[in-house]
């Protein structure tokens, strides 16, 4: 039986005792579900009519808006917390100590405030008539905030010898901050950063706080405004609604996996001609290294070995 730092790996015994668990889990888990099936078509929750509403047009109009609002609003607190998270992120990480200190400071406030306070604030106290730029500047301050920590934690898991390396190159710190180091911090965080992108994604339904009509605004306005016998279709516009959040959120998570794919696939580095001539790939022409020390390359003319 083999171990390993977290744990020691189950025995027969063990294994079978797994198992046991994993199945009585699932029965109860499948119970539970069919439970609460049962209860809500008792209540008339699953009734088709309560699913019908969704086949008119108006609705669907709703809808689409809302995904519209919801999107335009994600896009601009995405663009707006990267930019956020790498001005701050170099900024903690400048050997200015005020610098330091009031970047520090910003990203600490803002981390701990919650977010529905923020975007709350902003709406109230700057931006009244315009719910989505109000709701765009709440999440891309909190983002941010969080942003700049991946990618100072980035920035300081690149290895010191390649930060030494190009000061000793020459160059000066503006360039080995945008040429060597976030450049593979942004590689090495790449999945967080997605994450935390997702989670932008769904933070945009507390726009229903200042009456943007998002998703979850709009699902609410459809729920309680529209009565089906006799009652208010909140399970079935929950399920269409949160599906469509599910949908978009797979969607960037699959993106971020594309992007991550390609960047693993990058062809960089030195190939290899022939066996004993080395090409530097990416040269304007080709150098050939001759195999043996006192041997010249082949295609210059008029030079014998020593």
């Amino acid at each position: 039986m083999s171990a390993s730092v977290l744990y020691d790996t189950p025995g027969p015994k063990a294994r079978v005792r797994n198992r046991i668990l994993a199945v009585l889990g699932s029965v109860a888990i499948v119970a539970l579900i069919a439970v609460s099936v049962v209860r809500l078509n008792e209540k008339g929750h699953l009734a088709p009519e309560m699913w019908d509403i969704f086949n008119y047009a108006g609705i669907r109009q709703n809808i689409a808006d809302a995904v519209l609002a919801t999107l335009k609003a994600f896009g601009l607190a995405a663009v707006g917390s990267l930019v956020l998270g790498v001005l701050l992120a170099v900024a903690r990480l400048s050997d200015h100590a005020p610098i330091r200190v009031v970047a520090t400071g910003f990203i600490e406030v803002f981390r701990s405030i919650p977010l529905l306070i923020t975007i709350y604030a902003v709406w109230v106290g700057f931006l009244t008539d315009y719910s989505m730029w109000a709701l765009a500047l709440g999440l891309s301050i909190y983002n941010g905030c969080v942003q700049a920590e991946v990618l100072r934690a980035g920035v300081n898991a690149v290895p010191k010898g390649q930060r030494e390396a190009a000061y000793a190159l020459g160059m000066s710190k503006t360039q080995v901050m945008t040429t060597v180091l976030m450049p593979q911090a942004v590689r090495a965080m790449l999945p967080t950063i997605i994450s935390q992108l997702v989670v932008t994604l769904k933070d945009t339904s507390l726009g229903f706080v200042i009456l943007y009509p998002e998703l979850l605004q709009t699902a609410r306005l459809i729920a309680s405004n529209t009565q089906v016998n006799g009652q208010y279709p909140y399970v079935s516009t929950i399920v269409v609604i949160g599906t469509i959040y599910i949908a978009m959120c797979l969607a960037l998570s699959a993106l971020a996996t594309w992007i991550e794919k390609r960047g693993r696939r990058a062809k960089t580095g030195i190939a290899v001609s022939e066996a004993g001539v080395t090409t530097l790939a990416g040269a304007s022409e080709a150098v050939q290294i001759p195999s043996q020390p006192g041997e010249a390359p082949a295609d210059e003319p008029g030079i014998t070995k020593n």
